[in-house]
Order: structure tokens, then C-alpha cells, then sequence
């Protein structure tokens, strides 16, 4: 059965980098050797993986009825290989058995030889890799030379400028980003905002909406972008300059980079890192955001698996899977009631209090914190970098309705209050004037 859902997989994916990087040979496949050399004999000959139509027309009898029939796999990559070696060795070893079986009846010391030769054969290669950071040190160098001389080709920057003075933007690859905060404190606009910004530089952005439609997500991008009234759009209201609205929607459906929203009905009510990799792959992703961890679903989950190790499993797949696709992860997750600090009301949540798993903070390169101040001031803190330094504190003038999001000097900065408000308003009008007139 672990053959048959290995090569369902390599159709349903269309990828064959699962044999290919795993050194699946036919013989692996007992029993399904002719499938597996459809597949393989062609992509040698086309250069992609069978469809399922072309592969069930192949297996099929006078009839038309197909001779083998494709599953659907739920299960891990690592579920996959495991069990695939694990009988491919009881194969292998069941012969051998019999032969030492046998041979003892006739000559222990003939069977003693052949068993320490046969032994050897049985000894698993995986050709686990790896990279030897002394003799090819020379690559590392060269990787070097291409950050300094190709700073976009590495790195994204989010469109919180002084963010980005701190942290350097996103990295595009071994980038798991996690930003957390209490209920109500406006943490699905910071995801949005970024990802707005990265596909307005022209990216291909992914973001998973558990709890909200792809309408009212694009009514936010629309409020971000070109600081469309959020509540006139939502509500419908005859306020919205509806000539202005039209004219920008014609300019943007033009647009070629994609911004894709997903539900998890998209994801048929259960989203899964593989099937994650899969949606990132078929639409050329650049760049993933997922507003709400608790909604995926644990691949590795075992039986008596608590929360906390159910959402770590998925922060180390979620950052093995920024690892291998070379693109940022950023995910949203909540704060628990112990963020709530009465003692400092200005304090935003620490590591400890992510909602179920400390896992979560451990496996991500940054961790940003948030929390709503008083006078529509948005306040984000960095409580974890892997690549630089935590505590770095800024604070946003927020207009939810229209976008804006301000930076505020601290207090050892700012000349006055009143005037530092005054400045905050002229810095909105400069920044919608900004943002419309490079929209497009």
C-alpha cells in the first residue's frame, strides 16, 4: 500500500523531486514496478509527471476500466519515506533469512560467512548529505558577494520602514515570522500590511484567511494600498467616490503578480504544510502568510499528542518548509491572558505567553509583538532576531479605516506632544499622496 501512496503523491503533486531526492529506485516498488517506470520513462521523455488521466488510460483493461487505482495521501513526506525504507528493508532481508535458514541446516560456519557478507548488503544508504563549511567555504563567499550586490534577490522589505532598519526586512528562505498578540489588537492588519507592501514591489504573496472571505481581505488590501475607506467598501457606503474605486480596480486587475487568498475550504477544511507546499508551488509563490497557526493541521500528530506539541511539529515544518521553497513564512498567533500585564500597561507580550506552545517561539527567526496603546497608536516590539537585536520598541499613529500607518518618535525624540501630532497628520497626507502615486 506505502508504494501506491508514494506514487499517488508523485502524480497528484506532479513533482517528482520525492524519488529523485529521496534515491527511490524501482526497487522500492514491489508490486507496482510497471507504475513506476511509466512515471519515471516519462518525465525522461517529456519532462514532467504523467497526469492522473494519462496514467489510469495507461492502467487500464479492453474495457477502459482502470487496472490500479490512485489514493489520496494525507500523510507527511517523512510519514512517506520512513515506511517505504522500512519495507523495502523487509524485502530485502526476508530472502536472506530463508538462505541463512537454510545453510545452517547443511553448515553453520558456510551460514555464519554468508550472513556477515549479507548483513553488509542490508545496511541502509540513504546518501544523507550535508555541506562541509571548510573546504566549500569558497560558496559561502560567493553567496556573500551576491547579498551585498543583490540586496532584493534576498531580502524583502515590509513596508514599516523603521522595522526594517532593525531587522533587515525578511529574509527569503529560513524565515519563519511570527507575530503575536492579545485578541482585538489589529495583528491581521500588521500580516496584511506586509504582504501588501511585498506584492506591491512586485511578488507573488499567498495569505490563508481562516476566519475571514477573499472579499473582505481584498477590501483591506484596498484600504492599504490606495487608503480606500475600510468601512465605506465593507458597508457599501454612497460616501466612496465610486468613479475613483472603479478606476483603480480596472488599473489593478492588469496587474501581473498575483495576491492569492486562501480558506480552508480552498484546502478541503484541513490545511497541511505538504498540501501548503503544493498551493506555493502551483502559484509561483514568493512569499506566505497565514493569519492563524492553530488552524493548520499536524502531519507527525500521534495519538496523546498535547497542543504544545502539535503546534511545535508545525512551526519546525512551516520553517523546514521556508528552508526548501526559499520563500518567508509569516504566521499570526495569540497571546494567552497572561499577556495581559496590569502592572504596565504599555508592555506587549513576551515569548512565554504564545497561546499552547513555547515550541512555536523557538522554532521562528523573528518574533513580533503587538499591542493597541491609547489614542489609536499601534506599538510593535521585537522579542525575538535571529540575525540582530530584540527589544526594539516602535509606535504607530493608526487610521484602521484608512490604512495609515505613522511612525511616532519616542518621547525623547518628539519636540511635544501637539506637535508631534501635527507632524503625524502631515506625514498621512504624504503618505497617501505617496502610496496613490506609486500604486501603479
Amino acid at each position: 500500500m506505502i508504494a501506491l501512496q508514494v506514487l499517488s503523491k508523485v502524480i497528484a503533486s506532479k513533482d517528482i523531486s520525492f524519488l529523485e531526492d529521496n534515491v527511490l529506485t524501482v526497487d522500492y516498488f514491489v508490486g507496482f514496478e510497471d507504475e513506476y517506470n511509466f512515471i519515471i520513462d516519462h518525465y525522461k521523455k517529456y519532462g514532467n509527471v504523467p497526469d492522473k488521466a494519462t496514467f489510469l488510460s495507461h492502467f487500464s483493461d479492453e474495457k477502459g476500466n482502470p487496472t490500479v487505482e490512485l489514493v489520496e495521501v494525507t500523510e507527511s513526506d517523512q510519514y512517506l519515506l520512513d515506511t517505504i525504507r522500512e519495507e523495502y528493508l523487509y524485502h530485502k532481508s526476508v530472502p536472506i533469512l530463508y538462505n541463512i535458514r537454510d545453510l545452517l541446516k547443511e553448515d553453520a560456519n558456510a551460514a555464519a560467512e554468508y550472513m556477515i557478507h549479507a548483513v553488509r548488503d542490508l545496511e541502509p544508504d540513504y546518501h544523507i548529505g550535508g555541506l562541509d563549511i571548510v573546504s566549500q567555504a569558497s560558496e559561502r563567499y560567493k553567496e556573500f558577494l551576491e547579498r551585498k550586490n543583490n540586496q532584493d534577490k534576498w531580502f524583502f522589505t515590509t513596508g514599516f520602514q523603521e522595522l526594517d532598519d532593525i531587522t533587515h526586512g525578511l529574509q527569503k528562505g529560513e524565515e519563519f515570522v511570527v507575530i503575536v498578540a492579545r485578541i482585538n489588537q489589529g495583528k491581521s492588519w500588521v500580516l496584511e500590511k506586509i504582504c501588501s507592501h511585498i506584492w506591491q514591489i512586485g511578488f507573488n504573496v499567498g495569505y490563508i484567511s481562516p476566519e475571514m472571505g477573499a472579499t473582505n481581505i481584498g477590501y483591506r488590501f484596498d484600504t492599504l494600498y490606495n487608503h480606500f475607506s475600510n468601512k465605506d467598501l465593507v458597508w457599501g457606503n454612497a460616501s466612496l467616490d465610486e468613479a475613483e474605486y472603479l478606476e483603480y480596480i480596472e488599473k489593478l486587475s492588469k496587474m501581473e503578480n498575483k495576491f492569492v487568498v486562501a480558506t480552508p475550504i480552498d484546502f478541503q477544511r484541513k490545511i497541511t504544510v505538504t498540501k501548503l507546499r503544493n498551493w506555493i508551488k502551483h502559484n509561483k509563490l514568493d512569499m506566505i502568510a497565514i493569519d492563524g497557526i492553530t488552524y493548520l493541521t499536524d502531519e507527525r500528530f500521534k495519538r496523546g499528542n498535547t497542543k504544545a506539541e502539535t503546534l511545535t511539529n508545525i512551526g519546525e515544518d512551516l520553517m523546514s518548509l521556508s528552508m526548501e521553497l526559499k520563500i518567508p513564512v509569516v504566521v499570526v498567533v495569540q497571546a494567552n491572558r497572561g499577556a495581559v500585564n496590569h502592572d504596565d500597561e504599555e508592555a506587549t507580550p513576551e515569548l512565554e505567553t504564545i497561546k499552547d506552545s513555547d515550541g512555536i517561539a523557538a522554532n521562528a527567526s523573528q518574533v513580533i509583538a503587538i499591542k493597541q496603546m491609547k489614542n489609536s497608536v499601534l506599538r510593535l516590539e521585537i522579542k525575538k532576531q535571529r540575525n540582530g537585536k530584540v527589544g526594539g520598541r516602535l509606535d504607530y499613529a493608526w487610521d484602521i479605516d484608512k490604512g495609515d500607518f505613522v511612525f511616532i518618535p519616542s518621547e525623547g525624540d518628539a519636540e511635544s506632544k501637539e506637535k508631534t501630532e501635527e507632524k503625524v497628520e502631515e506625514l498621512k497626507k504624504q503618505y497617501r499622496r505617496r502610496d496613490k502615486k506609486e500604486a501603479f
